[in-house]
C-alpha cells in the first residue's frame, strides 16, 4: 500500500513539473509558425497609432486660399486640409482642426492648445532658432509684392515714401521688414488676408505682401482687384509642418512617413491638381 502510494505522488509531482515549464497556450519550441498568405509580403498596411487613440489638435489659418479656406457649401477645404486628410488615413490617427488664423494658430501650438500648425509656415532659419520643429518640406513658395490694379507702382524703388501693408506673424513680413529701409517706405500690420488686401484696395497702402501662390489665386478667382508687377518677389522657402513640443514629435513622424506614401502613390499630385492650375 505504501508502495502504490509513493509511486501515485511521483507521478503527480512529474505532471506538476511538465506544467510549470511553459505558460497557457503559449506554443512549444516545435510549434510550426503560420503560414503566410501568398503576396502579404509585399502588402503595404498604415502604420498604427501608437499614441493610444489620441485626437491630435491642428491649428490653421481661416481664409488662406488655395490652401485653406470656406467653400461655397460652407466646408473648409483647401490644399492642407486635403493633405492632413489622406496623410492621417495613411498613417491611422485622428486629428481636429482648429481654424483660428495665422497669428492665433502660431499662439495656440506655443501655448500648448494645440499641438501641431499646418497654414502654409515657412521653413525659415529664424522659426527653428525660436523652437520650431518643422516636417519635411511639402510646397514650395515664394513670397510677392501686389498692388491695386492699374496701380502706376513697378518695382521696389516706386514705393519710397509709401505704405506697404502685411500680415503678422508672416514671411511676408518678414520679407517687408528686410527691405523697407532700403526702398524707404513704412508699414502696417493686419491680422489676416482680406483686412490687408483692402487696404491697398482702398488706397490706405500702395501694396501689400504675400506667399505668391495665395496671391495668385486670389487674383484669378476675382476675389481681390490687385495685380503682381514683375520682379517684386523674393527666393522663398517650403512650406512644413510644425510643432513646438517635442513630445510630439510622434505626430511629426507620422507626418513625414504620410507625406512620402501619398508622394509615392500619387495622391499629393491630385490634391495639388485639385486647387492649383
Amino acid at each position: 500500500m505504501k508502495k502504490l502510494i509513493a509511486m501515485s505522488m511521483i507521478a503527480c509531482m512529474a505532471l506538476s513539473m511538465t506544467a510549470c515549464g511553459s505558460k497557457e497556450g503559449a506554443p512549444s519550441a516545435d510549434t510550426e509558425a503560420p503560414a503566410q498568405t501568398e503576396g502579404a509580403e509585399n502588402e503595404e498596411t498604415p502604420a498604427a497609432d501608437t499614441t493610444g487613440g489620441k485626437t491630435w489638435i491642428v491649428a490653421m489659418d481661416t481664409v488662406f486660399p488655395p490652401f485653406e479656406f470656406t467653400n461655397e457649401s460652407g466646408e473648409f477645404v483647401g490644399i492642407d486640409v486635403d493633405l492632413l486628410k489622406a496623410i492621417a488615413e495613411d498613417q491611422g490617427f485622428e486629428y481636429e482642426i482648429q481654424s483660428v488664423g495665422f497669428d492665433a494658430a502660431l499662439a495656440a501650438v506655443e501655448a500648448g492648445q494645440a499641438d501641431a500648425l499646418l497654414a502654409g509656415a515657412s521653413i525659415t532659419e529664424e522659426r527653428i532658432n525660436n523652437g520650431w520643429i518643422f516636417s519635411d518640406g511639402y510646397y514650395n513658395a515664394t513670397q510677392t509684392f501686389a498692388v491695386a490694379a492699374g496701380s502706376e507702382i513697378k518695382s521696389f524703388e516706386d514705393l519710397a515714401g509709401k505704405n506697404v501693408a502685411v500680415k503678422n506673424g508672416t514671411e511676408g513680413k518678414t520679407f517687408a521688414e528686410s527691405i523697407k529701409d532700403e526702398y524707404g517706405f513704412t508699414i502696417s500690420v493686419f491680422e489676416d488676408s482680406p483686412n490687408m488686401y483692402q487696404d491697398v484696395i482702398g488706397g490706405n497702402s500702395a501694396a501689400c505682401v504675400e506667399d505668391t501662390p495665395i496671391m495668385e489665386a486670389s487674383i484669378k478667382t476675382g476675389n481681390v482687384a490687385l495685380e503682381i508687377p514683375e520682379g517684386m518677389t523674393n527666393e522663398g522657402a517650403a512650406y512644413g509642418f510644425g510643432i513646438k513640443d517635442e513630445a510630439n514629435q510622434v505626430l511629426l513622424d507620422m507626418f513625414n512617413a504620410g507625406l512620402k506614401s501619398i508622394r509615392e502613390n500619387g495622391t499629393y499630385d491630385e490634391i495639388i491638381a485639385k486647387y492649383v492650375n
